[in-house]
């Protein structure tokens, strides 16, 4: 399995880690993880998990096969409540009017 830092992503790499391993980067390693552990909410690559298993045998996990199961990356998340015109504000409201959502600063200039 390859491994992808910071630095392959900074220099243009198409390479992206959508879920990294959650012990591996506690040890600053960005591992890209198989597997998402339900009971510990948190994300294992192929070697953690064997561990993981070890230790807690009746924890729930999902593989790749299953990554509807698997919760919404932080940065998706973010970039979905992102206003458009106010980068730095997420949008809290949604105006029938016009069918948008929108941010606080949105709905007071252009959605009264």
């Amino acid at each position: 399995m390859a491994t992808f830092s910071q630095s392959t992503m900074a220099k243009g790499s198409d390479s992206v880690i959508d879920f990294c391993c959650s012990p591996c980067l506690e040890h600053k390693t960005d591992q890209w993880a198989e597997f998402y552990c339900e009971n510990c909410l948190k994300f294992y690559c192929a070697n953690c998990i064997n561990l993981h298993g070890q230790l807690f045998g009746k924890h729930v996990t999902y593989g790749r096969r299953e990554t509807k199961k698997w919760p919404v990356p932080k940065e998706v998340e973010d970039f979905l409540q992102k206003c458009d015109l106010h980068e730095e504000k997420r949008s809290e409201l949604f105006c029938y009017d016009h069918s948008q959502l929108c941010c606080t600063d949105c709905s007071f200039l252009n959605h009264r």
